[in-house]
This record gives C-alpha cells, sequence and structure tokens, in this order.
C-alpha cells in the first residue's frame, strides 16, 4: 500500500482501514513516501502489523540512493525501465513538474530496494495524486498490477486527462462517495470497475450515552477541521458572530491546523468573537473524542474551494452523529448522501452564514428538532457507515480483483 505519509493525525480512516484489511486476512506492507511530520498517532496506529518502509523523500540528499537504484532496475530490467522513462518523459513535458521526475526515481527505489523478496503481488495507492503517479511508475518497472483509492482534494485539483490516465491502468479503483464515483465515471474510458465504499467509523469507539436532548447555555460548540479554505471556517466565524449579535452564549472549541490560522485569528477579532474561541490545535483522537462527550453542537461549513478542493464526507460529522452530536454543515459534495437536512442534522447552502447560524440556533435550542434527529442521525450512522463492515466490502473487492490474495 503506497501511501504518501505515514502515520499521519488526519489520515485515521486510512491507519483504521489497514488495522482492518488485516483482520480481514490481507497482508499488507506499507510504503510510505514520507516520514511521519507529527510526534504521536492515533492507537489504530498501534494495532496495525503491517511492514513499513519509507522512500527518500527529497532528491536532495538522496541523489547516489536514487541512482544506484535506479542504474540497478535498468539493469535487470532495460526494457521495462525504458518504458517508464519514457512515460515520465511524457508526463513531465506536459506537467513541467520536478515532481513528476522524483515520482520515477521513487518508483526504482521501490523496484531495486523494497519489492525484491517482498513477497508484494499488487500496489494499492491511498489519494490519485502522487501516491498513484508512484504506484504507475512501479507498475511500469516491475509488471505489479495496481489499483487506488480516490478521495478528494485528489480527484478535484487534478487535470481529467492525468485521471483518466490512471484510472485506464488500474486494475480498479476505489472511491469514498457516490459524488466522486459519478466524477470518476465520467472520466473512464477503459471499462475499469470503479468502486463507492464509504469510510466509515470504529462504532466501539463512539458511545455517546445517553443522548442529550436538551442543551443549556452557555453552548460549546465544537469544530474538527484542518485550518483550509475547503472547510469553510469563515462561514462558521461569521455565524457564530450572528449568533453573539443575538445573544445567544456560548463558546467555540476549534479542534485543527492549518494555513488559515492566522487570517482566521485576524477575523475573529474582527468580528468580535475572538474571547469566546478556544484553539486547541491538532489533537489526538481521545482529546476529540473527550470534547464530543461535552459538545451541545457540531459545526462545519464546508465549501468548494478556490482551486476545486473539496470535502467527500468528513469523517468528523460521522462521529459526532455517532456521539449524539447534533449537525449543522452545508449541502456540498457527498454530505447530503450521510445527512439529509431535518432528518440528521441541518444543512444549509455552502457560504450562507445566516443561514448556518439560524441551523446552529435550532439545534442549540429546539429541543423538539434535537429529539428527532439525535437518534435518527445515530442510527443513520449504525446502518450505514460501520468500518468493519465497510472495510469487509473492500476486502472482498481486492480479493475479486486479486485471486489469491492473502
Amino acid at each position: 500500500m503506497i501511501l504518501k505519509g505515514y502515520p499521519r493525525i488526519s489520515e485515521t480512516f486510512i491507519s483504521n482501514e489497514i488495522a482492518l484489511l488485516e483482520q480481514n486476512g490481507l497482508t499488507v506492507h506499507i510504503l510510505s513516501m514520507r516520514h511521519p511530520r507529527e510526534n504521536f498517532s492515533h492507537e489504530s496506529v498501534k494495532r496495525i502489523k503491517a511492514r513499513v518502509d519509507y522512500m527518500p523523500e527529497t532528491i536532495a540528499g538522496n541523489v547516489w540512493r536514487f541512482v544506484s537504484a535506479n542504474l540497478a532496475c535498468l539493469a535487470a530490467q532495460p526494457g521495462r525501465y525504458l518504458k517508464g522513462l519514457g512515460l515520465m518523459l511524457k508526463r513531465l513535458a506536459r506537467t513541467r513538474k520536478a515532481a513528476t521526475a522524483k515520482h520515477l526515481l521513487q518508483a526504482g527505489y521501490l523496484a531495486a530496494r523494497v519489492l525484491p523478496g517482498s513477497g508484494v503481488t499488487h500496489l494499492h495507492a491511498h489519494f490519485a495524486h502522487s501516491p498513484t503517479s508512484v504506484a504507475v511508475f512501479t507498475s511500469a518497472l516491475t509488471g505489479l498490477p495496481f489499483s487506488f483509492t480516490a478521495h478528494a482534494k485528489d480527484i478535484y485539483t487534478q487535470e481529467k486527462a492525468s485521471l483518466a490516465g490512471k484510472i485506464r491502468k488500474a486494475r480498479f479503483v476505489a472511491t469514498c462517495t457516490g459524488y466522486n464515483k459519478t466524477y470518476l465515471d465520467a472520466l473512464n474510458d477503459s471499462g475499469t470497475p470503479i468502486h463507492r465504499v464509504y469510510h466509515g467509523i470504529d462504532l466501539t469507539l463512539f458511545e455517546p450515552g445517553e443522548l442529550r436532548l436538551k442543551a443549556q447555555p452557555p453552548y460549546e460548540i465544537l469544530t474538527v477541521a484542518r485550518l483550509t479554505p475547503k472547510k469553510g471556517l469563515p462561514t462558521v466565524f461569521r455565524a457564530l458572530a450572528a449568533l453573539a449579535a443575538q445573544g445567544v452564549e456560548f463558546r467555540h472549541i476549534l479542534i485543527g491546523s492549518g494555513e488559515e490560522r492566522a487570517s482566521l485569528e485576524a477575523l475573529a477579532r474582527d468580528l468580535g468573537i475572538a474571547e469566546r474561541i478556544e484553539w486547541l490545535g491538532t489533537r489526538p483522537h481521545e482529546a476529540v473524542l473527550a470534547r464530543l462527550h461535552r459538545a451541545d453542537l457540531f459545526l462545519l461549513g464546508c465549501e468548494v474551494s478556490p482551486n476545486g478542493d473539496r470535502d467527500g464526507i468528513p469523517n468528523v460529522l460521522v462521529e459526532a452523529m455517532a456521539m449524539g452530536v447534533p449537525v449543522a454543515s452545508t449541502a456540498v459534495s457527498a454530505i447530503p448522501e450521510l445527512i439529509v437536512s431535518g432528518e440528521h442534522g441541518l444543512l444549509v447552502e455552502p457560504g450562507d452564514h445566516a443561514a448556518l447560524a439560524d441551523a446552529a440556533r435550532r439545534l442549540l435550542t429546539d429541543g423538539e428538532l434535537r429529539s428527532r434527529v439525535l437518534p435518527a442521525a445515530r442510527q443513520r450512522v449504525l446502518e450505514g457507515f460501520d468500518n468493519r463492515i465497510l472495510v469487509r466490502e473492500l476486502a472482498g473487492i481486492f480479493r475479486k480483483h486479486l485471486p489469491g490474495a492473502s
């Protein structure tokens, strides 16, 4: 399994998936393009038995490692290597990105230094951008088949022609929403099987206790998100400012980090809500769970960012619903596949902070609405987003396309 980084605190769904694939009898070997950036990881990582090998991350400082491995690959399989080199040069002419050449070098490193004697019979990449590019080149150099899972940013910020080419070469493609599948199906000119498999969550970790059908001020409003444009946090902040103007007493807990931190802090000051926001940064699962136990509302303002990036179904929405926390969010991308507005939570149009504020206020103060949506939301998660069931489905897909997989 080729990953951009391992382990990554923002990709719990991948570590959960690997652990469950192992429990379903598949042997996984992790090939990571980067070392971890955080100094802590989720508990699910500790359950994983897979061997982990790291590729050299950068050309600088690793020139000899790359050159020696790729020369060895060329000497062992000259025809395959020249084919891979030709593919890289063709892509490089189109992309004009040095990363394209690096992906071939990383593939050569895998082919010469990691895969021989490993027992690996199939390559599967998580994310359709750089990990799948490495998988494409590694497949060309070794003859191993590959597949990939496409998620969100990797789909919508990638050139359609490039993505279509990867689909064409893959044994199969998995993706985490029906919204994504529709988009990928439109690019699929080769009949490559494309499977929708939701991520789901580990329901054993999300026991809500008694549902809080009534909330009391001062309310605790929780947001868990990377501080990036697609999360719509300016809309969230403007909605919070509207609540404050209406006299609603609340504290906002924000868990996450990212490039928008400084601009969001400035916006909070301009809106006069800075004193109401508690910035916690990135936190492990256990800390998020503790905050979900206390939260009266989960608030998220997802939108399509200017570069086309967007969420699929944010796992934090599933987690909040499982924990009996009412959710107010936006009807963007695949979120309506999880939440029917008025039935499992409330959804508004992206960017509409007034509507988001109204949805938040209703979920905080309308006891009848809370008593209706909280049990329905948890039932929705129980029925459709249990990751144990979903990973069994994924394991079946691997076995279907890879006879003898183990």
